[in-house]
């Protein structure tokens, strides 16, 4: 079998997702244009690319040079706010990227596309725990970006021989439990980035946003998932497709309940010994009381369990990244990277 291509695999989930294959004994290449990745979170001997997947000739050649069979597809611009600013950005980056590696994918005869979607998809959720079988109705750029290339998948799917799976993220947190690789510094805005960054004091602090939900404390609940069990997701799900080559999914990951951000915040606090300053902000636009995912389908479908659903735990492991991060800041970050108990440097 020939290699699988990650695209955006210097990123956050990429990343883990290459060392998931890694350690399943799969070929993998990475094509990354490093706009927000980081080179060192390519282990050493895997086949680097860089560049944007919107180049047709570029993706041509790694096929070709590689032998790629199947695709995960990562790459992605990923800030709503930013996306409700700048939406053409995201239509380009995120719908019109995806399109030309959707393209060079079926020209090329790789039948076989794993994308990274988002819960940004159902918008405002009618209902506090979600099934795929919701409504996906996105209410910001970033969210259509995602469904559209959902629906692009959908379709040549039904005129190609190829299969899909469009994974449906809810709250990645977390960092690879062997420290080798984690969540990319910059202009994060993720809850548990961003508390454990105030947490070693790269942050003041962390707002709020939003007390008076409709929900025991107060404060926006939501379903937080490893990186590192999502990554093993994508495996499985690609044992799936390739075993099952006329049949596509989607499917919610998540782990079926939730936190809220207080209890995340005093979690942070617990892990790390101190006290991450809060302040309170008003709601954000659109931000649901609770948003949880319904995980029947992609615990039916898949041979796939979590390992670390434990939110100290989460909090343990980003906070073990971000402490192995140099002092000038992660996003300074260009060489590869060995944590605790990593084995490459």
């Amino acid at each position: 079998m020939g290699a699988i291509l990650v695209t955006g695999g210097a990123g956050y989930v990429g990343s883990h997702a290459v060392l998931a294959l890694l350690d399943s004994g799969a070929g993998v290449a990475v094509v990354d244009d490093l706009s927000t990745g980081l080179r060192g979170l390519v282990p050493p001997g895997v086949a680097f690319y860089q560049g944007s997947v919107a180049d047709g000739a570029l993706i041509d050649r790694i096929i070709a040079e590689q032998r790629v069979t199947a695709i995960m597809h990562f790459a992605a611009s990923a800030v709503v706010p930013e996306s409700v600013a700048d939406p053409l950005k995201y239509y380009r980056n995120n719908t019109d990227a995806s399109r030309c590696l959707i393209e060079r994918a079926v020209l090329n005869g790789v039948r076989h596309l794993i994308f990274s979607s988002s819960a940004a998809v159902y918008g405002r959720a009618e209902t506090a725990v979600v099934t795929e079988d919701a409504p996906t109705l996105p209410i910001n750029p970033y969210g259509w970006s995602k469904l559209m290339t959902e629906q692009m998948l959908a379709d040549v799917a039904r005129a190609r021989r190829f299969n899909y799976a469009a994974l449906r993220y809810f709250n990645v947190a977390g960092a690879d439990p062997d420290g080798r690789a984690g969540q990319p510094g910059g202009a994060a805005t993720h809850l548990i980035k961003t508390a454990v960054e105030a947490a070693i004091g790269r942050r003041p602090g962390v707002t709020i946003h939003g007390t008076d939900y409709a929900t025991p404390d107060g404060a926006g609940v939501r379903d937080y998932i490893h990186v590192s069990d999502l990554a093993a997701a994508h495996v499985a799900v690609l044992e799936r497709l390739v075993g099952r080559p006329d049949a596509s999914l989607v499917l919610n990951c998540g782990y079926g309940h939730g936190f809220s951000v207080l209890e995340v915040l005093d979690t942070v606090d617990r892990v790390a010994g101190v006290k991450v300053a809060r302040t309170s902000g008003p709601r954000r636009a659109g931000d649901p009381d609770t948003l949880i995912a319904g995980i029947e389908r992609l615990c039916s479908t898949l041979d796939w369990r979590p390992r670390w659903d434990d939110l100290a735990t989460i909090v343990r492991h980003a906070l073990a990244w971000e402490r192995s991060l140099p002092a000038s800041g992660p996003a300074l970050l260009d060489r590869a990277v060995a944590g605790p108990g990593a084995s490459g440097s």
